[in-house]
Order: structure tokens, then C-alpha cells, then sequence
């Protein structure tokens, strides 16, 4: 189980308080887990990732492990302590200005 924290409107979307748990079979990525998440909660498809390129929307990040997972290549293997649910993959709204 890979355990995944969404930003509180996401969480507010899909009905769930605090993180959710995903399986993905090992080796897991961006891709397969995303996969998965918008596969059991389909309401997200589109907020994460665009729906036709399936490339990360311009203000959202990705985090795991103290790292910006953000540019890595989608299929890139997601960190062992992410895989195993020690850490947290954290998908973060990201917003600038002042």
C-alpha cells in the first residue's frame, strides 16, 4: 500500500479526511500510482494530471521522501520508502505571488 496526501480540497473532493491509501504492484511510479488513484476515485481525473497528455498540472508538485519528485520522468521508480508506505507520496498545490 502506498500511502498518498492530497491537498485538503482534493480530500474534500473525493470525501476523505487525511491521506489515502493506494496498492500499485512494485516497481511503482508516477504514472502507476496516479493511474491507480484516479482509477479509485475517478472524480480526480483531471485535477492532477491533464486528462488527454496525462502531464502533472502547471501548479501542482510532487513530494516523497524530503524530495521534489516533480520533474522526474513519469515512469521513473518511486523511492523503496515510498513503496513500502514509510513515507508519504504528497501531491501539493503550489501557488505563487505575494
Amino acid at each position: 500500500m502506498i500511502r498518498v496526501v492530497l491537498p485538503p480540497h482534493l480530500t474534500t473532493l473525493i470525501g476523505v479526511h487525511g491521506e489515502i491509501e493506494v496498492d500499485v504492484e512494485v516497481p511503482a511510479s508516477q504514472r502507476s500510482l496516479l493511474d491507480e488513484v484516479e482509477r479509485r476515485y475517478p472524480v480526480l481525473v483531471g485535477t492532477i494530471r491533464d486528462p488527454a497528455t496525462h502531464r502533472r498540472r502547471a501548479f501542482i508538485r510532487f513530494f516523497a521522501c524530503e524530495d521534489d519528485l516533480s520533474h522526474q520522468h513519469p515512469d521513473a521508480r518511486l523511492p523503496g520508502d515510498v513503496e513500502s508506505g514509510r513515507e508519504a507520496f504528497y501531491v501539493v498545490g503550489a501557488m505563487a505571488g505575494g
